[in-house]
């Protein structure tokens, strides 16, 4: 029976990337090598971080000014880097998720943290508005897209101070304007690979501003210098990332995967809105197109268990919703096809 994969992480990749990774872990590039065993060192290797760093300012429109890192140690590792290079004195944060919350915890080591605003008071239903950024702050921090409560930030913020997104799960998805951002980052098991790599996409000119020694490894401008090669990368991810951006690249960039992204978000947001077993755990204006959370409506509770059921029988995995929200949660990134939805 087909799958149908509504993870929320490690998510559905596109097949083309699934099948050019496997045939490179058999043989890569024609060397009889596996892609796992490769030295990163090797012209064919620095091929791949080349064509895939170019291919990224491509798709993204990245400006001149900024650079393009990838990472290991996953987005949960830069919510210490981004602190431990840009905090000097003050550091705003929108409070939005889980994984905002984490991030404010984690830059409460480094300096004075502001919480601008937060929807922790409604289970994170909602992204605050007409709130204030100080204008002393280092950078404001916001999470674009939050998986567990399927609220979407989906328009770049005009930010008095250098703005810091975790786009985590919903890069690539949409176009972004990258120039009103100082650092942009997340974890590679949503819409671009499996889980291993951190993509950071910095502006140059934001770096050696405070005063503290940071470690050599935590350094941002250590990665920008060696063109992410300081110590040996991981490979498979990178080359993975490699074949979903050129995949996006094919099927006509990020204009055209927003609109089939809409499309699919409206044809299950309509029925849960439709449906009177059924709604929705999401502020309407600020529904994520990546993550779709949905209880069943008070009166037919306890018929959840049977429609989880029902969902496991016809091939779908991952529909579970996280336990903060309960219910369901069908998370359709960019590789999940419309049959699916």
């Amino acid at each position: 029976m087909k799958k149908h994969n509504f993870n929320a992480g490690p998510s559905i990749l596109p097949e083309f990337t699934i099948e050019n990774t496997a045939n490179a872990i058999r043989n890569f590039n024609g060397t009889n090598l596996s892609l796992m065993e490769i030295s990163h060192r090797s012209k064919e290797f620095q091929a791949v971080i080349d064509e895939a760093e170019a291919l990224f300012k491509e798709i993204l429109d990245i400006p001149a000014g900024y650079s393009v890192l990838f990472l290991g140690g996953g987005a949960s590792m830069q919510f210490c880097m981004v602190p431990y290079n840009l905090l000097e004195k003050k550091a705003a944060y929108l409070n939005t998720g889980t994984w905002a919350n984490k991030a404010q915890k984690e830059a409460k080591l480094f300096g004075e943290v502001v919480e601008v605003a937060s929807s922790k008071d409604a289970n994170y239903s909602y992204i605050p508005k007409n709130y204030e950024i100080p204008s002393d702050a280092d950078y404001f921090h916001i999470t674009t897209n939050n998986t567990i409560f399927g609220t979407e930030i989906r328009k770049d913020i005009d930010s008095p101070v250098p703005l810091v997104a975790d786009m985590s799960s919903d890069i690539f998805s949409r176009p972004v304007d990258v120039s009103k951002y100082g650092l942009i980052y997340g974890g590679a098991q949503k819409n671009l690979a499996p889980a291993g790599v951190a993509f950071v996409i910095v502006k140059e000119e934001l770096l050696g501003k405070v005063s503290r020694a940071i470690p050599t490894m935590l350094d941002y401008r250590t990665h920008v210098a060696n063109g992410s090669m300081f110590n040996t990368p991981p490979c498979v991810p990178i080359f993975a990332a490699l074949q979903t951006l050129k995949w996006l690249k094919q099927l006509g960039g990020l204009r055209k995967m927003e609109q089939i992204n809409l499309e699919k978000a409206a044809l299950l947001y309509d029925e849960i809105d439709r449906n009177r077993l059924f709604k929705g755990t999401a502020a309407i204006e600020d529904r994520s197109i990546m993550n779709v959370c949905f209880v069943m409506n008070d009166e037919y509770k306890e018929l959840e268990p049977k429609f989880l059921e029902y969902a496991v029988s016809q091939g779908m995995v991952g529909i579970k919703g996280h336990r903060s929200v309960g219910g369901f949660r069908a998370s359709i990134y960019n590789a999940m096809p419309k049959e699916s939805v």
